[in-house]
């Protein structure tokens, strides 16, 4: 009687496609360091496309140089409060050539009591 070995590896993938978008951002851009556009470039391109909807946040990170956010979410997020959460998590999958285009989804929960 002869022993078989089975073995196998699977990989889950899952992909979100959209449509090309210009600007060719959502939410939030992380550059890195040596990104193929630095914050300047990027500030020229949004300030064309998009102008006054974004803000450049030049960052002090070893892989990360800038961040560009759009300004609506400050409305509802403090600014240090979003640009450590950006940065916290762009760390785990940006490096310095790249640039990380960033979807954020912000829901606010309010309970309130009131004397009747």
């Amino acid at each position: 009687m002869s022993k078989s070995i089975h073995s196998a590896k699977k990989a889950e993938i899952t992909m979100r496609l959209a449509e090309f978008e210009m600007p060719p951002m959502q939410d939030a851009l992380i550059v890195g360091r040596r990104a193929p556009i630095g914050p300047e470039a990027a500030r020229r391109m949004v300030d064309i496309l998009s102008p006054g909807q974004y803000e450049i946040i030049k960052v002090d990170h070893p892989v990360i140089e800038a961040l560009v956010v759009r300004k609506a979410l400050f409305n509802m997020l403090p600014h240090e409060k979003l640009v450590a959460l950006l940065l916290d998590e762009g760390e785990k999958v940006a490096n310095e050539p790249t640039i990380v285009k960033a979807q954020v989804n912000i829901v606010l929960q309010v309970s309130k009591s009131i004397d009747l």
